[in-house]
């Protein structure tokens, strides 16, 4: 008799280790000591970027606000392994956003796809969520997947798990609700959002405890890290009052052993205090850095207005090509061998060109010999 109970007990203890298992859930509990200057900080950088780029032209601030929605559907894609094209997600935001005169052509449907979330969500900011915005968010995300059920529910009977390692050796992360449950956490989760917006008034708070329950729930069969984030940024834009100017999926895909670190943890648990720390302080970076970028955004404008009509076609590809990477500049600088895979041009030609671009004081040579390569003085 002994015998028979150890399977249940051992059972019972085993599925009691997720979050959604325990009596409090989802009444997450928290202290806001621990966070509030950071809360504070964010505040202030949030006003004070919203400012600088109002006194911007407003070409500049079309290419500023560009550029973080573009790094956002980069990096949250990065996050979960896959690698979108920067190129094809430019076009397919300016294409949506009614900035090409004519439709560029964007081949890729997974960078389609994540450049149409960045505009929906960022169109949609202050409408409440609603559960058939979720699954429209969805079908966009994942439209080029195959064997992916789009803009619905999962409903598969097998255990959904966030699981690493390999075959035979798979260490389970996290166990979410069976799929029989999903629609009904979901509707208490729409439901909890919207009613947050007028109780939870720090964005930050919001958008931590928003992505942590979305994330717990894992309603979708893939997708769910992706439209998690865009639910943050979502929350953050009604906290603000306006659509937010940050990429958070850049600062988390930075250190995103932390992120899953920080949410495994706490998914353990319905005492939040340490999710919100890691949380809001990647909030504040991530405006930190959008502080950054749209100062970037200016310098590049006025340095290129400076050089453009002083460089032959080959050397205005290669610098814009190297301004497009961001305020951390081209990853190992410009050097001839680069120079001639971006051009087409012989070595010899790219040398008088690169040594053309450091007598214009365009490019600042790092290095010497052979090793010698380039970086964009804008950038120093």
């Amino acid at each position: 008799m002994d015998l028979g109970l150890r399977e249940p007990i051992s059972v019972y203890i085993r599925l009691m280790n997720y979050n959604w298992q325990q009596d409090d859930w989802p009444n997450f509990r928290y202290d806001l000591a621990e966070v509030e200057a950071d809360l504070l900080a964010f505040a202030d950088k949030a006003g004070q970027v919203t400012g600088t780029l109002k006194g911007l032209p407003e070409g500049v601030q079309t290419e500023a606000i560009l550029d973080l929605m573009i790094s956002e559907a980069v990096k949250t894609s990065e996050i979960e392994g896959q690698y979108v094209s920067r190129q094809d997600v430019m076009s397919s935001i300016r294409n949506q956003l009614g900035l090409n005169a004519t439709a560029e052509r964007v081949a890729d449907k997974a960078s389609d796809g994540a450049a149409k979330l960045m505009v929906a969500v960022r169109n949609t900011w202050d409408e409440s969520l609603a559960v058939e915005a979720l699954f429209n968010w969805h079908v966009m995300l994942l439209s080029g997947s195959c064997n992916v059920m789009l803009g619905q529910w999962r409903t598969h009977a097998e255990p959904m798990q966030v699981v690493s390692g390999a075959v035979g050796k798979e260490r389970v992360h996290y166990e979410a609700p069976p799929s029989a449950r999903v629609p009904a956490e979901m509707a208490a989760f729409v439901s909890w959002f919207n009613d947050s917006r007028q109780k939870l008034l720090h964005a930050p708070v919001r958008a931590a405890l928003a992505h942590l329950y979305f994330e717990s729930v894992h309603p979708f069969e893939d997708g769910n890290g992706r439209l998690g984030r865009a639910i943050s940024e979502k929350a953050l834009s009604q906290g603000l009052g306006r659509p937010a100017l940050l990429s958070l999926s850049r600062t988390i895909e930075a250190n995103k052993s932390a992120y899953y670190e920080a949410l495994m943890k706490a998914q353990r648990t319905n005492e939040v205090t340490p999710w919100l720390a890691y949380f809001v302080g990647v909030v504040l970076d991530a405006q930190s850095q959008a502080e950054q970028q749209v100062d970037f955004v200016l310098r590049k404008t006025k340095f290129f207005d400076r050089v453009r009509d002083q460089l032959n076609e080959r050397q205005l590809r290669v610098v814009q090509r190297m301004l497009e990477a961001g305020p951390d500049g081209f990853e190992g600088g410009m050097n001839a061998r680069k120079y001639v895979s971006l051009t087409k041009v012989s070595k010899a030609t790219a040398t008088r060109d690169l040594q053309q671009l450091v007598d214009l004081g365009v490019f600042e040579p790092i290095g010497g010999g052979r090793s010698t390569r380039y970086a964009l003085c804008v950038l120093s």
